[in-house]
C-alpha cells in the first residue's frame, strides 16, 4: 500500500479560489492556531485504501493539525479501527493519527464553519464538483463509511429527484446502519464511478441517541468490509 496521495497543485488553488468566496468559514480559530483559511483540510490517503471515511465537516482539532477525523468524533473512528487492526485500545492520539495514513478520509466541505453548524445547501453545491473529483481521481476503492445524515445525503446532489428520494427512503430504513446503498457519481467531465454506501450514525458527542451504539455498529461495519 503506498502513502498519502496529496492533491494536485491545480485541485489545491481550485478549493482555494472557491473559499475566498465562501462565507461562513470560522477564520478566527483558524487564525488562533496561525492557520491559512482557504487551505483545504483533506486527508486523502493512499489511493488503494480499503475504506473511505466521509463526514461532514472539519472541527478545532482538525484545524489546529490540520487533518480531517481528528476530533472527539474522529477519535471514536480512529480507536474503532484500532482495536479492530490490533485487538486493543488504541494508546494514544498518536497511534490513532499514525493508522490514519492507511485509510482515506473526506468530508462534503474541507473548512471549519462558524459554530459547527453543518455547511448551507449552497456552499455544499459549490464545493460538490471539486469533492466528487477527490474521490473518483484520487481513490480507486467502492466501500466508504459515511457517518451521520448529512454525509450520507450529500451523494443525492447534484442528482434526479428519484435517485434523490431513493437515498432519502433508504436513511428511514431500520437497517440503515447494516445494510449498504451502490451509487454512481459522475463529475462534469464525466468521469464516473460506482461506489457502495455503508452509512452510520454521526460520532459526535452531541448525538446522544446513537453515541454509545456507534463503536458496536462500526465494528460490525469493519468486520464486513476487512473481515
Amino acid at each position: 500500500m503506498r502513502g498519502p496521495v496529496p492533491l494536485e497543485p491545480s485541485e489545491r488553488e481550485a478549493f482555494r479560489t472557491l473559499a475566498a468566496e465562501t462565507e461562513g468559514i470560522d477564520v478566527a480559530v483558524y487564525h488562533a492556531f496561525d492557520k491559512d483559511p482557504l487551505e483545504p483540510i483533506i486527508g486523502l490517503g493512499p489511493a488503494d485504501a480499503p475504506i473511505a471515511f466521509f463526514g461532514r465537516d472539519p472541527g478545532r482539532e482538525e484545524v489546529r493539525l490540520g487533518e480531517p477525523f481528528v476530533g472527539s468524533g474522529g477519535q471514536l473512528v480512529r480507536r474503532a479501527l484500532y482495536q479492530h487492526l490490533h485487538g486493543r485500545e488504541m494508546p494514544d492520539v498518536e497511534a490513532g493519527r499514525a493508522l490514519g495514513h492507511t485509510f482515506f478520509w473526506v468530508n462534503t466541505v474541507p473548512y471549519k464553519p462558524l459554530g459547527n453548524r453543518a455547511w448551507s445547501m449552497a456552499v455544499k453545491r459549490r464545493f460538490h464538483p471539486l469533492m466528487q473529483r477527490v474521490l473518483i481521481d484520487n481513490w480507486q476503492g467502492r466501500d466508504i463509511v459515511t457517518l451521520g445524515r448529512e454525509a450520507f445525503l450529500w451523494f443525492g446532489m447534484g442528482r434526479s429527484q428519484e435517485e434523490r428520494r431513493r437515498l432519502e427512503t433508504y436513511w428511514k430504513r431500520e437497517d440503515r446502519f447494516t445494510a449498504f446503498v451502490d451509487i454512481e457519481l459522475i463529475t462534469e467531465r464525466g468521469a464516473a464511478r460506482a461506489f457502495r454506501l455503508h452509512p452510520l450514525p454521526h460520532p459526535s458527542p452531541r448525538n446522544r441517541t446513537w453515541l454509545s451504539r456507534f463503536p458496536a455498529l462500526l465494528e460490525a461495519r469493519l468486520q464486513q468490509l476487512l473481515g
